[in-house]
């Protein structure tokens, strides 16, 4: 077994503008985030715990800030060629955990979307992802409502030949 940590970070946009995306979920009533792709934190975050659990490095990696192929593209294509990486390497995913970190909007509807998009593109079972949200207790710039920032674990097996 292989454990992989993710962590992610991203300013909502000013001026406000677009939808913001979670979990490749839209949720109305906030911007979408600063981003060279979507800004969609949360799979960001899996996507890293994932790399991790497989010894992959991380996002920047291969998906480089600046690179034209990947331009406002949509989080979840990067996390299915994630987890195709991460089957072509010999593993399967356990599970994933996540939890958001956001003062605003409230989370709490969207969260089973979120959960079932990601499990989705990962090719799981929805009880094999997990999607928590929580506030940073109005400190710092997430606290303020300036920012959304994700955690996420991943949980890999070693296929055996």
């Amino acid at each position: 077994m292989r454990v992989g940590t993710g962590y992610d970070l991203h300013r909502f946009r000013e001026p406000a503008e677009g939808t913001l995306r979670l979990g490749g979920v839209e949720v109305p009533g906030a911007p979408s985030l600063e981003g060279h792709s979507d800004g969609d934190a949360l799979i960001h975050a899996i996507i890293d715990a994932l790399l991790g659990a497989a010894g992959e490095g991380d996002i920047g990696r291969h998906f480089p800030p600046g690179e034209a192929a990947t331009r406002g593209i949509d989080s979840r294509e990067l996390l299915k060629r994630v987890q195709r990486l991460v089957v072509a390497r010999g593993f399967s995913i356990e599970n994933v955990d996540a939890t958001v970190i956001a003062e605003r909007p409230r989370l709490g509807g969207h969260i089973e979307a979120m959960r079932e998009s990601i499990a989705v593109v990962l090719g799981l079972p929805p009880g094999r992802v997990n999607v928590k949200a929580t506030t940073n207790e109005r400190v710092g710039d997430i606290g303020a409502g300036l920012a959304i920032a994700a955690m996420a674990v991943a949980l890999l097996e070693e296929d055996v030949p």
